[in-house]
């Protein structure tokens, strides 16, 4: 029987390729692809795959958001992460939102697919390079709050609606973003965005 395979990338080029390549695969069989997080949850819903291949980055929900909701409503589907963005910080909140693997968009399609296989078995897959790194960099410093206000902080939003779009005060707001540029090691807001992006902390 093959091990049936949703795939969930916002880029038709790549999911087109990975879907290409995947039913080459004599045991694979790709039945669904969305291009959006917000659309994972009714398509594994509706096809039941065995095995849901997911972005971190997509529009509406994340990877890792649409990991957790397909992990509560439907335990018998495997996630592996497949990503260009092989940040440590990714790789820990997917683990802890109950993705079963963590590959990086360049693996050569082989690997691709044996790592399909061994997420399906039950086993847990995880790229060398990036579970080091994950290692060495540790947890996020930043606590749930302040990774919500860096969020919110990412396009360069005032304060003012910082506040009104998490419900805090201002002054709450800048406490926060203050704790968060001195946790991060970083000259400004800005700054401290970028650095916990580049973490995979946001």
């Amino acid at each position: 029987m093959s091990i049936r395979l949703l795939l969930a990338d916002d880029q038709a080029l790549v999911r087109g390729a990975l879907s290409a390549l995947l039913s080459l695969e004599p045991d694979l069989e790709v039945v669904a692809e969305v291009g959006s997080g917000d659309a994972v949850l009714p398509a594994v819903l509706e096809h039941r795959p065995d095995v849901a291949l997911l972005d971190v980055e997509m529009p509406g929900l994340d990877g890792i958001a649409a990991t957790a909701s397909v992990r509560s409503a439907c335990p018998a589907t495997r996630v592996l992460i497949v990503t260009t963005f092989g940040r440590p910080g990714y790789l820990r909140r997917a683990l802890q939102a109950g993705a079963a693997g963590f590959v990086v968009k360049d693996t050569p399609a082989a690997q691709l697919a044996d790592a399909v296989r061994r997420v399906h078995a039950g086993l847990r897959v995880v790229d060398p390079a990036l579970a080091t790194d994950s290692l060495v960099a540790g947890e996020s410093p930043l606590t749930p709050r302040e990774t919500d206000v860096l969020r919110a902080a990412r396009g360069g939003a005032p304060v003012a609606a910082i506040a009104r779009a998490l419900s805090l005060s201002e002054g709450t707001v800048r406490n926060h973003l203050s704790s968060a540029i001195g946790k991060t090691g970083a000259a400004n807001r800005a700054e401290a965005v970028i650095t916990a992006d580049g973490h995979g902390w946001l």
